[in-house]
């Protein structure tokens, strides 16, 4: 059954009509193609990605095509935005010298993520990309590609490993269990932790929405009515409340690929 299915179900369903409530599940998140170009299918997720994207360049784009000394809205605005990750994010965690050269990178991380989250409170699309692992895990895996990279190219072949795995000698008798636990830590949990702590917010707040908004249309009969005015109330408190879990996981996926740049940049991380 697809997402869209889900929410459109049996507008006579009610409770105290016979019918069971219509719980969200894991078929909320799984969508029939809209197109199909031979072995390839196009999904509203997938769509919604490539419009996060177009938008984010949109914006900037009409933003700073042609820069004004006094700024307009628009410049304003994308002046802000990108000002508040430069000097609130890049430049606290990495340093205003070494950082400078890794903002363009982690302003577009960031509206990306944050436009791909938007998406759920938006009529029409209302789905946030980032529910789907598959997105997230793209993203962490550009970042821990960005600091391997960044670590070898800083340190060498051989400082590159021992920036990864934590290498020190004053650690004594302890220090192979170090290195282990480093290892296992940046290499392996390091990626799969960031990619899970985005997806897995934006997948609870876009199943809560869901149900409570399922709820509210189930509870509507009879002295029922009663229970689906609280349960919309929780929709309303839910969306707003997912409208700050948006930025904030925007704003903590960056902050964490910030600190992953730093850690290949400074001799012990």
């Amino acid at each position: 059954m697809s997402a869209d299915q889900t929410l459109a179900f049996d507008p006579d369903c009610h409770i105290f009509t016979g019918c069971g409530f219509p719980a969200p599940g894991l078929h909320t998140f799984i969508y029939e193609p809209i197109a199909t170009w031979g072995g390839f299918e196009l999904t509203k997720p997938m769509l919604l990605a490539v419009l996060s994207s177009v938008v984010v360049v949109g914006f900037f784009w009409a933003a700073f095509r042609k820069p004004k000394l006094v700024p307009g809205k628009m410049q304003m605005i994308g002046e802000a935005g990108y000002d508040f990750v430069r000097r609130g994010i890049v430049y606290e965690i990495i340093g205003k010298k070494d950082g400078e050269k890794y903002v363009p990178f982690m302003v577009s991380m960031f509206f990306l993520v944050w436009m791909m989250n938007l998406w759920s409170i938006i009529p029409l699309a209302q789905f946030p990309v980032t529910s789907l692992i598959a997105f997230p895990a793209a993203l962490a895996l550009i970042v821990y590609v960005v600091w391997v990279s960044l670590t070898f190219k800083k340190h060498g072949f051989v400082g590159g490993w021992k920036n990864i795995v934590g290498w020190d000698k004053s650690l004594g008798p302890i220090l192979p269990l170090v290195v282990v636990l480093e290892f296992f830590s940046n290499l392996i949990i390091r990626p799969f932790t960031h990619a899970v702590r985005l997806f897995a917010n934006m997948f609870a707040g876009h199943l809560l929405i869901v149900m409570f908004s399922l709820a509210s249309w189930y509870l509507l009969n009879g002295i029922g009515i009663v229970y689906a005015g609280t349960s919309f109330v929780m929709v309303l408190v839910m969306t707003a409340f997912e409208l700050f879990i948006q930025a904030v996981q925007a704003y903590v996926f960056v902050l964490l690929a910030c600190s992953y740049v730093q850690g290949a940049l400074s001799e012990h991380h």
